[in-house]
Parts: C-alpha cells; sequence; structure tokens
C-alpha cells in the first residue's frame, strides 16, 4: 500500500472513531482532485464546488459504512462523487426554466404521412430480414439492438468469447445490408 493510500485508510478509520481532523486530511488528500473531476463533469467550478463538498459531507455521515475489503478510500470517494454528478446533471436538466416567451416556436419537422409509411415498411422488411438470419447471429444482433447490451454482456448471455460475437455481429450486419440492399 503506497503512503497515500495508508494514511488514507488511517483516516478513515478515525473518521469512524468521530475524530473530526481525519476528515481534514482525506479533504486535504483528495478534496482538489474531487473537485477538477466534478468540474470537468459539471462545466461549472460552483456547482463542482457544491459537489466536493457534498463528497465529503457523505463520507463523514456514511465512514461506518466503507469497507475497507471491497477498495480503497479514493474509490469510495470517487464513487460517491461519480453518483453525486450524475445526479446533479439529471437534476440540472429539469431544473433550468426558460420562459414560454423567450422560446423559439419550433419548426414542423413530424415526416408526412408518405415518408412514414416508407420508414414502417423499411423497418417490416429488416425485421423479417433479422428473422431469416442464422439463430446465433439473430440472438446477437438483437441482444446489441435492442438489448443495448456490450460485446463482454452479449458474450455472457450467449456463453461464447467476446471474439466470437464480434464476428456473430459482423456476419449478421453483413447479411442485413445484402439482403436489404436486394430488397431497394
Amino acid at each position: 500500500m503506497d503512503p497515500r493510500q495508508a494514511e488514507a485508510a488511517a483516516a478513515m478509520a478515525a473518521m469512524v472513531q468521530g475524530e473530526r481532523a481525519a476528515l481534514a486530511r482525506l479533504i486535504a488528500l483528495y478534496g482538489p482532485g474531487i473537485r477538477r473531476y466534478a468540474a470537468q463533469i459539471l462545466l461549472n467550478a460552483a456547482e463542482a464546488e457544491d459537489v466536493a463538498q457534498e463528497v465529503f459531507l457523505r463520507a463523514w455521515s456514511r465512514a461506518t459504512s466503507y469497507d475497507p475489503a471491497k477498495g480503497a478510500v479514493s474509490s469510495w470517494l470517487y464513487r460517491i462523487a461519480v453518483n453525486l454528478c450524475i445526479d446533479h446533471n439529471r437534476r440540472g436538466r429539469f431544473r433550468r426554466f426558460v420562459g414560454i416567451d423567450s422560446v423559439a416556436e419550433p419548426e414542423d419537422d413530424t415526416p408526412g404521412a408518405e415518408a412514414e409509411l416508407a420508414a414502417r415498411q423499411r423497418l417490416a422488411l429488416t425485421h423479417a430480414a433479422i428473422r431469416t438470419l442464422p439463430e446465433r447471429q439473430r440472438q446477437a444482433i438483437l441482444l446489441k439492438a435492442a438489448g443495448e447490451l456490450s460485446g463482454a454482456e452479449i458474450a455472457a448471455a450467449l456463453k461464447t468469447s467476446e471474439g466470437a460475437v464480434e464476428q456473430l455481429l459482423v456476419r449478421a450486419r453483413a447479411a442485413l445490408r445484402a439482403r436489404l440492399e436486394k430488397e431497394d
């Protein structure tokens, strides 16, 4: 364990005992990095400072929940920071209210009946083409497209290797492309 991690572990143990100076040591060790991380994610220095403060407030109030067997103190603190930034960004999208009068009238960009019919026909052709794929290719392409799974997740679901999944996806896409081009 490097000296910084050892100092953080000792500070965490002291914080569990209620020692306020231990919190100050953790802030000195990790505060600047957490502020920089939050500033990059949030793009606002004031909000980043708020998030960094909240990280250490939560660390203080939840010190007893830290389990050294699950990872380093730094990992625990940054996981709190990541979650707070995610929450902050989610709330931020809905928090910024703009008056209705200051918003321009949106253009009507809905497709006409012909475009909608063409899109539905193309979708039906795509579904039919997917049904003609070999079973493993069909499973892989559907897990990727509908399930939005990663290659590793697909490999686990299909009990195969990631390399095999990539080959299944390449072959499935090529077969679909050829079939759809033939239909056009």
